[in-house]
C-alpha cells in the first residue's frame, strides 16, 4: 500500500523519475535564492521577476513553439531587461523600486499572455503559465542543472555581501561597487532560478518554490545556514509530494507542489519554535528556580 502510493509513481513512469529529479536539483536554486529575497523584504520583487519573464517566454514561442532553450533564453533576456529598466526609472525618477517593478511586471503579464492567446492554443497558455510535468525530458533536466551550478558558484562569492546587506543595507552601499555588482549579481540569479522553475511550474507558480520554503524556514530557526538547509528540504519534500499527489489525482504539478508547500507554510506557522502561533501562546518557562 505504502509502495504503491510513495514509490511505484516515480517506478513506472519516466517522466515522473525526471519530474522528482528536476525538483531536488531546482530545490537547490530557488531555495537560497528565497531565503535571502524574504531577508532583504524583496518577496514580492520575486513575484514580479516570475511574472516578467512572460513576454520573452512569448516571443520565443512565437518564433520557435515550444522550444526550451529558445523560451529559456527568451525569458532571461525579459527579465534581465525588466530588472534594468525597473532600476533606471527608480534611479531617474521619484519612484520606488517596488512601485516600477509592480508597473513592470503587470505589463509583462499581461503581453506575455497576449502574445500567447493570439498565437497559440489554450492548451500552449495553460503549458506556458502553469507548466506540464510530462514536458521535463532531458534537455529540461539539464538546463536546470546548469542553472543551479552557476547559482551555488555565484552565491559562494557573493555569498558575505549578501549577508552584510541583509544586516546593514547602508554599511554595503558605503562600499562603493562591491556592493551595486552583488546586488547586480543576486538580481541575475534570481533571473536564472526563476528559469529553473518556470520549465519546471509555469511562469504564474515558479515563484512559489522560491518564497514558500524560505517562509518556512524562517519559523524553524534564525541562523542562516540553517533556514538555507530547511529552506531546500522543504522545497525537495514539496516537490516529492506533490508529484505524488500529481499521480493520484487530475491536480497539475505546478499547482500541487505549490499547494502542498502551503500546507506546510500553515503548519509551520502554527507550530514552528521561532514564531509559531502554538509557541507564542504556550511560551516556556524562562526562569529556573
Amino acid at each position: 500500500m505504502i509502495y504503491d502510493l510513495l514509490i511505484a509513481p516515480f517506478t513506472q513512469f519516466d517522466f515522473m523519475r525526471r519530474a522528482l529529479v528536476a525538483m531536488i536539483v531546482l530545490a537547490f536554486g530557488v531555495a537560497p535564492a528565497g531565503v535571502f529575497l524574504m531577508l532583504r523584504r524583496m518577496s514580492l520583487m520575486g513575484d514580479a521577476m516570475s511574472h516578467a519573464i512572460l513576454p520573452g517566454v512569448a516571443v520565443a514561442f512565437l518564433i520557435s513553439g515550444v522550444n526550451r532553450i529558445a523560451m529559456s533564453i527568451g525569458g532571461l533576456i525579459a527579465g534581465v531587461l525588466v530588472a534594468l529598466l525597473s532600476g533606471l526609472v527608480t534611479r531617474v525618477t521619484p519612484a520606488k523600486e517596488d512601485a516600477s517593478l509592480a508597473a513592470f511586471y503587470l505589463m509583462s503579464l499581461a503581453l506575455g499572455v497576449a502574445i500567447v492567446s493570439s498565437h497559440g492554443t489554450n492548451l500552449d497558455l495553460l503549458e506556458i503559465l502553469f507548466g506540464n510535468v510530462r514536458a521535463l525530458d532531458a534537455l529540461v533536466l539539464t538546463i536546470v542543472a546548469v542553472n543551479t551550478t552557476v547559482s551555488l558558484f555565484v552565491f559562494a562569492i557573493i555569498y558575505r555581501p549578501l549577508v552584510i546587506e541583509c544586516v546593514d543595507p547602508l554599511f554595503l552601499k558605503t562600499m562603493g561597487r562591491a556592493g551595486a555588482v552583488a546586488h547586480l549579481a543576486f538580481l541575475a540569479l534570481v533571473v536564472i532560478n526563476l528559469i529553473s522553475a518556470f520549465l519546471a511550474l509555469g511562469t504564474l507558480l515558479a515563484v512559489g518554490l522560491m518564497i514558500l520554503p524560505a517562509a518556512i524556514a524562517k519559523f524553524w530557526s534564525r541562523d542562516l545556514t540553517r533556514m538555507i538547509l530547511i529552506a531546500v528540504a522543504s522545497a525537495i519534500l514539496s516537490g516529492y509530494i506533490g508529484l505524488v499527489v500529481t499521480a493520484r489525482s487530475d491536480i497539475p504539478a505546478g499547482p500541487a507542489v505549490i499547494l502542498v508547500a502551503g500546507l506546510f507554510y500553515f503548519l509551520s506557522l502554527l507550530l514552528g519554535s521561532e514564531g509559531g502561533i502554538l509557541r507564542r501562546l504556550l511560551p516556556g518557562r524562562h526562569l529556573e528556580a
